[in-house]
């Protein structure tokens, strides 16, 4: 059977990886980056709309306390109450546009009861130092701002006191709670500019649909070429053996010098026989 030497241990194993290689390809890497993809495109959707659309109130946007997610976040809302800025809160030595930046997070409690954490925007530091910067306004004020989800700090760090200041490692309203006291619900908020408050605004995302199409193309392309490349081994295994790069072997052609010696050993070879008869 000429298919016999599949069953052989080496065989066996290359056909089984390249299997599961193609098999990862198919069902989970690339469709893991087809669903990135899906996921940049609906940020830059949502990020593209809230430049023309008009705020609608918190409690349309996210009610019951609901947390934000991708289909909420960037939307725009308009909430009316006032700055509680005794429980202001810094955000330690972030980056905004290539530079160094604090980011100044002020609770805000609306007339609904509620209290959200509102991000009126950055400044710079002066080394590792906040400078001086704006208050938030007293009194009752109407902001809008973009919905963002909570930030996560891998080392789960608390709020610290540093200068006079309170400080965070990330924008997360479950730990501004923990480290100031005040209840706040989920999610934070960023000004837009020219709002009560606000500082320098934190400017977008670029819009960009970034590379996982592309690698979800190359991962299909990687899990066809394997295929390939096994069926090909299988193929050079099944070839006749005088079969090199797929043509059979011509016989060699003899020089002037061969055949004249070849016709002279077969003229002594009759003559030879004839002397013998």
């Amino acid at each position: 059977m000429r298919l016999k030497f599949l069953l052989r241990p080496g065989w066996i194993g290359l056909i089984l990886l390249v299997v599961l290689f193609a098999t990862m390809c198919f069902t989970l890497l690339a469709p893991w980056q087809f669903g990135r993809d899906d996921e940049t495109q609906a940020r830059n959707d949502a990020i593209s709309q809230s430049f023309t659309a008009e705020p609608k109130p918190l409690g349309e946007v996210l009610p019951a306390n609901r947390a934000p997610d991708s289909t909420t976040e960037w939307t725009k809302i308009a909430v009316t109450g006032e700055y509680l800025p005794e429980h202001e809160t810094l955000a330690w030595l972030r980056s905004v546009q290539g530079e160094p930046a604090i980011e100044v997070l002020t609770p805000f409690r609306a007339t609904t009861g509620e209290t959200l954490l509102v991000d009126r925007g950055f400044v710079r530091p002066v080394g590792t130092d906040a400078p001086e910067f704006a208050a938030a306004p007293g009194g009752q004020v109407t902001i809008t701002a973009r919905v963002r989800m909570d930030e996560k700090d891998q080392e789960h760090r608390p709020v610290f006191e540093r200068q006079g200041h309170r400080w965070t490692y990330s924008v997360d309203s479950q730990v501004i709670t923990d480290g100031t006291g005040v209840p706040l619900r989920p999610g934070y908020f960023a000004l837009v500019d020219g709002q009560p408050g606000g500082l320098a605004a934190l400017p977008l995302p670029q819009l960009s649909s970034g590379p996982y199409f592309s690698y979800a193309l190359q991962w299909i392309a990687f899990g066809v070429m394997a295929i390939a490349a096994i069926g090909y081994l299988i193929y050079a295994e099944l070839r006749p053996p005088e079969q090199t790069a797929g043509a059979v072997r011509k016989p060699r052609k003899m020089s002037v010098a061969e055949a004249v010696a070849e016709d002279e050993r077969r003229e002594r070879e009759e003559a030879a026989s004839s002397g013998r008869e």
